[in-house]
């Protein structure tokens, strides 16, 4: 079995920052990509950052230049930190990663609710 749990999600005020964790425990052998999804009321889920093993980064171009995706491979975790943050990133964020456990499969986590008031 193979669970990842988020922390870090709250309501902030437009122009602050908050930092999103995501730990993956269980049954791992290896971990491939990383990454953090959101989704808003009535919209589809997007992609927000993913990020490899070996450290490869890519943003969605409305979070690039505010937000910074990183990992700790020792740690199987996953960071999100959100600088600059706007209304419109308002949603609930899905952290995600590719693992190795009995075959490689996609695991989400639970969702934490990130609130930008203006």
């Amino acid at each position: 079995q193979v669970s990842l749990v988020e922390s870090g999600g709250g309501l902030v005020q437009a122009g602050g920052s908050l930092r999103l964790s995501c730990a993956a425990s269980g049954r791992i052998f290896s971990v491939d990509a990383m990454g953090w999804y959101r989704q808003a009321p009535g919209k589809q889920r997007e992609r927000v950052a993913i990020i490899t093993s070996s450290g490869s980064t890519n943003y969605a171009s409305s979070v690039k230049g505010r937000f910074t995706i990183s990992r700790d491979n020792l740690k199987n975790t996953v960071y999100l930190q959100m600088n600059s943050l706007k209304p419109e990133d308002t949603a609930v964020y899905y952290c995600y990663a590719r693992i190795l456990s009995s075959g490689w499969n996609d695991y989400w986590g639970q969702g934490t609710q990130v609130t930008v008031s203006s």
